[in-house]
């Protein structure tokens, strides 16, 4: 290290870092902006950056109630995957892993994506079926998928065990998928954001919704109306609440999803593996933390806790596969909210009432999704009418029948 650079961390740690120079703004909210997002999470950072950059919108602010990043953002797996079975949904996540890959670059910020591979286990002749017909599917889609054998999982992951309750025949695996660092794509975004003009307003909760003749002009806040010619929500879990404030309802159940964090060790897993049978998902940090979860809750809920009998269902699977790690102590546990819809497809649409769009519904899988996301909802925003990669995931489909059905049809549903 040079000795300007020491001298420089050991000021600005001296400093409580308070030296440090804020990566965004902090500024008091406008009357008015073309565009206000509500949600200042990955998806609506990432709606905000693709508005200024994509389209030139750049009077936009984006509304957080709390701080940024702070609601499903910071409590999830970071897991990114593309190999879906419904066209529709192939074709956005496949997007999504494009944009992933020259992120950091683009951001001039390290989100810290890591291609380490999705490997999605089988253990019954009808999971072989299952990750044969969708790896066929998503292969005539463009989508990368390589189907496994149980040597070449053993040579992969020789710490798993292959022999267990539930035997592992196969595996399908996507070696484009991986992690990323979650807060550090929040931060990436909202810099980004903030470079292009944007004004980011944290601390500042939406209580409803002002129309006029069936039209929005603004939001009701904690800091006072805040008038725009469209407004875009992004609040995951929240959705279903600013729907209501709206006069109309959401198709979506909220439930809670668990995740878990160990102490460190060695590496010894440079893959992420998923089981839908004995449902588990884990992969390993770069601390050399495992990061871990299992199925959401089987209830309704808003609580950011869990139950425990999730954590029992998570720990048993994660012994089944690797019961070398039965000694090893959990770190800390969380929950985030999952607005899940009827099919297991977010929804990107228009709402009844005009110039407001919702971006929700995106249930376990909407963090693999943030680039993508962000770009499709930026469209509709900007121009009002939805983009052709968003086009299949309109409110109508509840009444044409058109269901995007990635219900059981993506294996873990993460």
């Amino acid at each position: 290290m040079h000795k300007h650079s020491f001298l420089d961390l050991l000021r600005h740690g001296l400093a409580g870092n308070r030296t440090w120079p804020r990566m965004w703004r902090t500024p008091e909210p406008k009357p008015e902006y073309d565009v206000v997002i509500v949600g200042g999470g990955g998806h609506g950072l990432a709606t905000a950056y693709y508005l200024a950059r994509e389209h030139g919108v750049r009077n936009v602010a984006v509304l957080e109630k709390g701080w940024l990043g702070g609601g499903n953002t910071a409590r999830n797996t970071t897991i990114i995957r593309s190999n879906y079975l419904q066209d529709p949904s192939a074709a956005l996540y496949d997007f999504s892993i494009r944009l992933w890959e020259g992120l950091s670059a683009e951001l001039g910020f390290n989100v810290m994506f890591s291609q380490r591979g999705v490997i999605h286990l089988a253990h019954s002749l009808h999971d072989l079926h299952e990750i044969q017909r969708r790896g066929n599917a998503i292969h005539l889609n463009g989508v990368d998928s390589e189907f496994l054998d149980p040597a070449q999982i053993r040579r992969m992951l020789p710490s798993m065990n292959l022999d267990c309750r539930f035997p592992v025949l196969g595996a399908l695996h996507q070696k484009r998928g991986g992690v990323a660092r979650h807060d550090a794509v929040a931060w990436g975004y909202a810099r980004g954001a903030d470079a292009h003009g944007v004004d980011i307003i944290q601390r500042c909760e939406v209580l409803g919704f002002r129309t006029r003749g069936g039209t929005v002009t603004g939001v009701e806040t904690t800091r006072g109306f805040i008038g725009a010619r469209v407004v875009g929500c992004a609040v995951a879990a929240a959705s279903g609440v600013l729907a209501t404030m709206a006069g109309f309802r959401l198709p979506l159940e909220t439930s809670p999803l668990q995740a878990f964090v160990s102490e460190p060790v060695r590496p010894f897993l440079d893959h992420v593996v998923m089981s839908n049978a004995i449902h588990l998902y884990v992969s390993q940090s770069g601390k050399g933390e495992l990061v871990m979860g299992a199925g959401s809750d089987p209830y309704v809920s808003y609580a950011q806790r869990g139950s425990f009998d999730q954590v029992e269902l998570a720990v048993r699977a994660l012994l089944e596969l690797f019961p070398s790690l039965s000694r090893l102590r959990f770190m800390r546990q969380w929950a985030g909210n999952c607005d899940i819809t009827a099919d297991r497809s977010p929804i990107i649409s228009g709402t009844p009432v005009r110039n407001l769009f919702f971006n929700c519904g995106w249930g376990t899988g909407g963090f693999k999704a943030t680039p993508a996301s962000g770009f499709v909802f930026a469209h509709c925003l900007a121009r009002g009418t939805p983009h052709p990669l968003a086009e299949p995931f309109g409110m109508e489909r509840f009444h044409s029948g058109a269901l995007i059905d990635e219900g059981a049809a993506a294996t873990v549903a993460h």
